[in-house]
């Protein structure tokens, strides 16, 4: 019997793990914190001098179930797994690549990637939103630098130091399994979208939207409608929103964001309504579409347009709006608040990085449009009147008349060219103690812009819609690394 075949050398398992590591080319942030664990000579996790225990029948048990997930078991390295185990179980070993130390090695190495790209992935998804959208949309290039456009600002978990730190302690202290089990999404939607997935009677084309829409439940969000009784949801590719409160729900048409423009995804909370505002044009509006119309006063007149000098807070009326002032960013160019206003009647505000709100819109023939992406980011919503009532925690009558009435008034009076009149020039129609310029929103009530193109409806049925942003197919080529 050649006893050296059997001959268990630590130096020389670190020696082929080191070679595995060298070779090792995929990507991924498990793939990295893998090979420097190993790089920096961590301690073997699962082999020892008696082999492998029944710590990586548990982890292969979890790896034959990514078939059903839609991936492929050679992504987690479960074919060779398997193989290893069953070599060194039985010693079928030999001298050459089979060699019992090349054999552990093989195990101890792949069993951490697979555990690590498994536990993370669906502990924290496959796919990290923030990094992959906000690298999508180039807004400035040149030799030296690009600059990307925001689209993604939700607070969500990643896996850092300290989960990938337990994630290896809990293989020393044998909890492979309660660990695994552990990092299992746990939305609903989730698992209603994995048997649907595995379901024989689906369209195979329907797979890729099924896998990709599962990839979003497993994003572990910081906050998630389903933790409020009261909340706004706008779904992109619906173009629709829901008010949820309670039992009560309010739906309504939107607009959103061209492909140029795209709404940025988002939660935050929606602290104050705005009615009659005025508009601050955004500087790529003004060089995009407004530089042209520079020294035509009709057109700044007739659209309701005034400048302000952000520094000394002097108004130029339309007459004075020149190229120069347009090219200088010193200078705000503004919009009067009434019905001519691009913003409409109301303005639905909340804190966020992008300058986005829920707002009217003074061009109500969007909502009558099958592909409402509209906007330069903002939400066009079809019935704003109806959602400021639903913001309201106590309907009081008297309130609610007077945002009635300060979205039907005619208001340009009280204001022309970013100057205000004196009270002899507002005609006697104007109810001024009817007018209401700006409501608190208490208490806050959460707003999540989201995207999924396969959602439940009121009725709770799964509804399918377009991939408006092209967002599936990102997602889909990274989890290609998966399949």
């Amino acid at each position: 019997m050649d006893t050296a075949a059997y001959r268990v050398n630590s130096h020389r398992i670190r020696e082929e793990i080191g070679k595995l590591c060298s070779e090792d080319k995929d990507s991924m942030t498990a793939d990295y914190r893998t090979r420097s664990y190993y790089l920096q000579k961590g301690d073997f996790l699962w082999i020892d001098r008696h082999g492998v225990d029944g710590r990586a029948d548990t982890l292969l048990a979890y790896l034959n179930t990514v078939v059903r997930m839609g991936f492929s078991r050679s992504q987690f390295r479960a074919g060779q797994i398997e193989l290893d185990l069953q070599r060194i179980r039985a010693l079928d070993v030999d001298r050459d690549e089979n060699q019992i130390n090349k054999v552990l090695a093989r195990l101890e190495y792949n069993l951490t990637k697979a555990y690590l790209r498994y536990a993370t992935g669906q502990r924290f998804g496959f796919v990290n939103p923030r990094y992959v959208f906000n690298r999508l949309d180039v807004l400035e290039k040149d030799s030296l630098h690009v600059s990307y456009r925001g689209l993604f600002d939700i607070k969500m978990e990643h896996g850092g130091k300290l989960f990938y730190a337990t994630a290896l302690r809990k293989i020393r202290t044998d909890s492979v399994g309660v660990f695994l089990h552990e990092c299992q999404p746990s939305s609903p939607l989730y698992r209603r979208f994995l048997t649907m997935l595995n379901d024989e009677s689906v369209p195979l084309n329907m797979k890729p939207k099924i896998l990709v829409n599962m990839e979003r439940c497993r994003w572990r969000l910081h906050d998630y409608p389903r933790g409020h009784a009261k909340y706004v949801l706008v779904n992109i590719p619906s173009f629709h929103l829901r008010a949820i409160d309670g039992d009560k729900e309010l739906e309504m048409r939107i607009g959103c964001g061209s492909m140029e423009t795209k709404t940025p995804l988002l939660t935050s909370y929606i602290k104050r309504m705005d009615i009659n505002p005025q508009w601050i044009v955004p500087r790529s509006i003004i060089k995009n579409s407004m530089m042209r119309h520079a020294g035509n006063a009709f057109y700044f007149q007739s659209n309701h347009y005034f400048a302000r000098n952000r520094k000394t807070g002097e108004t130029l009326p339309p007459e004075r709006i020149s190229w120069g002032v347009l090219n200088d960013d010193n200078f705000l160019i503004i919009q009067e608040g009434g019905e001519h206003n691009s913003l409409g009647r109301i303005i639905f505000r909340f804190d966020n990085s992008f300058s986005v709100y829920l707002h009217d819109t003074n061009s109500r023939g969007v909502f009558s449009r099958e592909e409402r992406g509209v906007s330069h980011g903002c939400v066009r919503v079809e019935r704003p009147f109806d959602l400021a009532v639903f913001l309201f925690d106590d309907k009081n009558d008297k309130r609610i008349d007077k945002v009635r009435y300060s979205m039907s008034a005619d208001v340009s009076s009280l204001g022309v060219s970013g100057r205000r009149k004196r009270a002899e020039e507002i005609p006697d129609t104007l109810n001024r103690s009817m007018l209401i310029g700006s409501v608190e929103v208490t208490p806050k009530i959460p707003v999540f812009i989201t995207y999924f193109t396969l959602y439940p409806d009121k009725e709770d049925k799964l509804q399918e819609y377009a991939d408006v942003y092209g967002y599936d197919s990102v997602i889909y080529r990274e989890l290609n690394n998966y399949r």
